[in-house]
């Protein structure tokens, strides 16, 4: 059966587990429909989970505008810690007090995201510089610049607050 006529042509939601690239997961399911033609609509970062949406055969068309659409994110904050990658995927190298930190102020802080902002990407981020991957560059030791770009945040809602932690969902 060949899966990339156009009868077969189809979106796939994949929810990537961690440590697989989103070539992997791409790879994966290409042999395991054995698709002639496929693509995926962003990528993640191995080391993140979530949904890859994957297309295949003339569904490859439509990556450019799923691309474009409103993403949805949830995570936690750890207050008053930071690390090399700006996440777990390095070690806590500083540590600051959090004691003074209140309420009124992690909703002002999280009213300050919520329209358009200037975002610069971690270099541990799958943004590409000069054709490969930022977290490549970071994981051999090496530097980049990333230019920074403007987002859109429609809608950021605190889901926990458990001191350090704080849940986020941000659309």
């Amino acid at each position: 059966m060949n899966n990339s006529t156009p009868e077969n042509a189809r979106i796939i939601l994949v929810d990537k587990p961690h440590g697989w690239t989103s070539f992997q997961a791409v790879k994966k399911v290409k042999y395991g429909i054995n698709a002639k033609k496929i693509g995926h609509a962003g990528t993640l970062d191995p080391l993140a989970t979530g949904l890859l949406i994957l297309c295949t055969g003339k569904m490859t068309k439509q990556i450019e505008g799923i691309q474009a659409q409103s993403k949805e994110y949830t995570g936690t904050f750890v207050l008053g810690a930071t690390t090399p990658s700006v996440d777990l995927e390095t070690e806590i190298d500083q540590t600051y007090p959090i004691e003074h930190i209140t309420l009124d102020m992690i909703e002002e802080c999280r009213q300050s995201f919520i329209g358009d902002i200037s975002q610069t990407p971690p270099l541990f981020s799958a943004v590409k510089i000069k054709g490969q991957r930022a977290y490549d560059i970071a994981r051999k030791g090496g530097q980049a610049e990333i230019k920074s770009r403007v987002v859109h945040i429609y809608d950021f809602k605190i889901t926990r607050i458990e001191l350090p932690e704080v849940d986020f969902q941000v659309s």
